[in-house]
């Protein structure tokens, strides 16, 4: 309800009369989503933010 009163600001008459998949694509869910994090791209951030060390040696 926020989604569609709030942010989207639709009327409550506007909100109430759309179907669950109307609401969905209003809100961004029809929108292309990124592939997420592969493999090679989290060995990268491991290699570069590894566990038990700071950049300072602590």
């Amino acid at each position: 309800m926020h989604i569609g009163l709030c942010l989207l600001r639709l009327k409550p008459d506007e909100f109430w009369s759309l179907s669950p998949i109307e609401f969905f694509a209003m809100a961004g869910g029809l929108s292309p989503r990124s592939e997420g994090m592969d493999h090679r791209r989290l060995s990268a951030l491991m290699n570069d933010f590894p566990d038990g060390e700071t950049r300072d040696g602590r």
